[in-house]
């Protein structure tokens, strides 16, 4: 449930001339029913409308993509990193911003939302890792690569080990995505309790603990 929300504005029972602290209590009709946490007075007050523009939006998941619209605020600035909801006759998902296209067919990290000609996105509540898995003895010939399909906020840990049905493997480094190298120290971290989240990963590199991994029947 979502924290109810407060806005500042003049109390016409105890505060006319200055702004005091208000929860909205409904709003509908173009107006809010708010309520004075100083006094308790109960007021109605009109709604601002905010402007908002619509933009196109490409969404990248599981190797293929999609192009949809999206409602933004006129006034606001946007920057790659930033996620927000997109809603589609097929689905409603999370994504995060990759990259913004401006007007002027540039690529930009950070920009006015009506600046912003196309924002580039990948899904991020439900994705893709990539796993390149080492067997015990160091054979690196017998590397091999699996594709886990993953909430976004599921949290691969160094040192720990990870099951995935019939595949297990403990995890020894993680190559973290270049647009959530802001919530990471590196790169690429590996010592043992890092921690990263599926939506912020681009490889996972371990040991091969599946039992049957390397068996010759």
């Amino acid at each position: 449930m979502s924290q109810q929300q407060r806005v500042g504005i003049p109390c016409p029972s105890c505060s006319p001339d200055l702004e005091t602290e208000h929860e909205v209590l409904t709003t509908g009709g173009g107006t809010a029913t708010v309520k004075c946490t100083d006094c308790g007075h109960v007021h109605k007050k009109p709604l601002e409308s905010e402007r908002t523009i619509e933009r196109d939006v490409v969404v990248s998941q599981g190797g293929e993509s999609f192009t949809t619209t999206v409602e933004v605020p006129a006034d606001e600035t946007v920057e790659t990193g930033e996620e927000f909801i997109v809603e589609t006759e097929e689905a409603i998902m999370q994504v995060r911003i990759t990259d913004l296209q401006t007007d002027d067919e540039t690529r930009a990290v950070r920009a006015d939302a009506e600046d912003v000609e196309t924002f580039w996105t990948r899904a991020v509540d439900n994705v893709e890792v990539d796993v390149t898995l080492h067997p015990q003895d160091g054979a690196h010939d017998q590397t091999r690569s699996i594709t886990l399909h993953v909430p976004g906020d599921y949290e691969f840990t160094v040192g720990e080990t990870h099951e995935f049905g019939e595949e297990a493997f403990s995890i020894t480094g993680i190559h973290v995505r270049q647009d959530a190298i802001e919530r990471y120290d590196f790169q690429k971290i590996g010592h043992d309790g890092d921690v990263a989240m599926a939506k912020d990963i681009k490889r996972v590199y371990g040991y091969d603990e599946t039992s049957t991994a390397w068996s010759a029947w």
